[in-house]
């Protein structure tokens, strides 16, 4: 028999919004968390597979900024058009105290406190995409449009 998926918080904040998703199971390495293995694991293109980070501008506070797994955060882009002068990664250390989550684990969705988000633009060139459905070894499948209404992001160029 096989063993039962559980629910993440983030999962039933979406159940609770009414939204499609798939929550899709993948062997995870402690000793790598990168985007590629994510990618690898699930037989993905690594395009479509996207990475949650969070960031702090210099007028905004935290933001979260979700980018495919090949590419970088452009932060001079995402500073523009956050509305900062300057933007940098919050200290790993800091990553569960602000968002509830860790490294390998961060969702877009279910965070501690809602920060403005941003997704990278090539994120509506799917049908869908993958997110961290909020523990390491668990990914969402879910529509783009779904997810930047969900946590109403702003689509924006902000990786290279």
């Amino acid at each position: 028999m096989a063993k039962k998926t559980e629910k993440t918080n983030a999962a039933r904040l979406l159940d609770k919004a009414g939204l499609q998703y798939n929550l899709i199971p993948y062997e995870f390495d402690e000793n790598d968390l990168a985007a590629q293995h994510v990618a690898a694991s699930l037989g993905q293109d690594i395009a479509r597979v996207f990475k949650t980070l969070v960031l702090h501008g210099d007028r905004t506070g935290h933001i979260v900024c979700v980018v495919p797994g090949n590419l970088e955060v452009d932060l001079k882009a995402l500073a523009k058009v956050s509305g900062n002068k300057k933007v940098e990664m919050i200290a790993m250390k800091d990553l569960l105290s602000v968002t509830g989550y860790i490294r390998g684990g961060c969702s877009p969705i279910g965070m501690k406190k809602r920060f403005p988000t941003y997704i990278h633009s090539t994120a509506t060139d799917f049908e869908t995409i993958y997110i961290s459905a909020g523990v390491r070894g668990l990914q969402f499948e879910i529509s783009p449009s779904d997810l930047i209404s969900f946590v109403q992001a702003t689509v924006a160029p902000v990786a290279s």
